[in-house]
């Protein structure tokens, strides 16, 4: 069921004052490892509570703070300017427009923003959503302490609260539950089914219906079925497959989505009947992770995470590189594995494991760190990546898996 994302703030009514319009208040960002950075005030003004994260995109920050995958995070952006191209009504990445960011952490705040589409600025909107900032903060350093060290609950106080002794902030952001263990997916998810009518005018006979799981689903998603001539059935997280079986699905698709994957057990317990039933599976992000838990792997928190548009994945049965959009904390354990340090051969990562729905393998890995980034299985029916095909923003490389997704359900529907 969907709330509001200011419901981890204590966010105090926007000031009419000029100064803290503009963004003038004091404010501090206190890590929950004691670790301090002052700045000052932007958007809406009181306190963010949530895991602070970073993100290497250098744009996108609209697409960003509206992805539901950041419910609970503090996004650190490491572009050295954010607001330049203001706010439009047509980049949003969940339904209704809706930040879902806890709090933007930032160094430098553009004056004016400029670009064709933008409708108004981004503190602006941050304001009327009652979503807080800090800006003027030394991100550099920043983000080498959270690489250094690991992500780690935070909190930005702003106004009076940025005066409060730090010993008193810190055991603030020491209540915060850490999101090891936090099942947040119904907390974004739709709360009733809706359609995304194909584009065109496809026939009745030759269109495919994917019911896709709202774990978080970004708008484009939807958008890419779409494009391609499919009906697409959004419905809430852990609707039962008996429920999913009125549509008559082609396929099933699981989506991207926030918390952590090994409190998802109704989903991986769904996603094995539509195994069992032979139904074309696709998954993303969170999807990944569900898909892997039903073929017995295990899930495990990344020390800071993948965030950014611009992240390298390989594909191990090609060795072509794509430049990809991602948004992860959690990661798939490799077959055979229990503990994300082993390390292990390419040889060893990818070779086929047995599953109950059939022999099935590692397709794709990040050349950075060796993180499991794509699954299958070797029928090619049921596949799923960790990254972000849809992009939004981000690279198109991997935009065809939706082509191969649509492939594999008109040879299902065929037989």
């Amino acid at each position: 069921m969907s709330t509001s994302p200011t419901s981890l703030h204590t966010t105090d009514s926007p000031s009419s004052n000029t100064d803290a319009q503009s963004g003038s208040l004091p404010a501090v960002l206190v890590l929950a490892d004691g670790r301090v950075f002052r700045g000052t005030s932007f958007g809406a003004t009181g306190r963010a509570l949530g895991e602070a994260v970073f993100t290497t995109g250098m744009t996108g920050y609209q697409e960003t703070m509206t992805d539901p995958s950041y419910r609970r995070q503090l996004v650190c952006a490491t572009a050295p300017q954010i607001g330049n191209t203001g706010w439009n009504d047509e980049d949003d990445e969940s339904r209704g427009s809706t930040i879902w960011v806890s709090g933007l952490i930032i160094r430098d705040l553009s004056a004016r923003p400029s670009n064709w589409r933008s409708k108004r600025s981004l503190q602006d909107e941050m304001a009327s959503q009652g979503i807080i900032g800090i800006k003027n903060v030394d991100t550099r350093a920043l983000v080498r302490h959270l690489r250094d060290k690991g992500s780690v609950n935070a909190g930005i106080f702003t106004g009076d609260e940025a005066a409060k002794p730090v010993d008193e902030l810190l055991a603030i952001v020491n209540e915060i539950p850490s999101m090891a263990g936090q099942d947040l997916a119904e907390e974004v998810s739709t709360d009733e089914p809706y359609i995304v009518e194909p584009e065109g005018t496809p026939s009745q006979s030759d269109t495919l219906t994917v019911v896709a799981y709202d774990m978080g689903i970004k708008t484009n998603t939807p958008r890419n079925f779409s494009r391609r001539g499919i009906k697409t059935v959004v419905v809430p997280a852990n609707t039962s497959f008996d429920d999913i079986q009125k549509y008559n699905p082609d396929g099933v698709f699981i989506s991207n989505g926030p918390g952590d994957p090994s409190t998802a057990d109704t989903m991986v317990d769904i996603v094995r009947q539509v195994l069992s039933a032979k139904i074309p599976f696709f998954g993303i992000c969170f999807g990944n992770q569900i898909f892997g838990r039903a073929l017995g792997l295990g899930t495990y928190k990344l020390k800071f995470g993948h965030r950014g548009i611009n992240v390298p994945v390989v594909d191990v049965a090609t060795g072509r590189v794509s430049i990809t959009a991602q948004n992860h904390g959690f990661a798939l354990l490799p077959p055979h594995v229990d503990d994300a340090s082993e390390k292990l051969s390419t040889e060893e990562l990818t070779a086929s494991f047995d599953t109950p729905f059939g022999p099935a393998h590692i397709t794709h890995i990040c050349p950075n760190d060796n993180v499991v980034e794509g699954v299958a299985l070797n029928d090619g029916r049921a596949f799923s990546v960790q990254y972000h095909p849809e992009a939004a923003a981000g690279p198109h490389d991997a935009n065809p898996l939706f082509d191969q997704f649509v492939t594999v359900m008109q040879e299902g529907k065929a037989k």
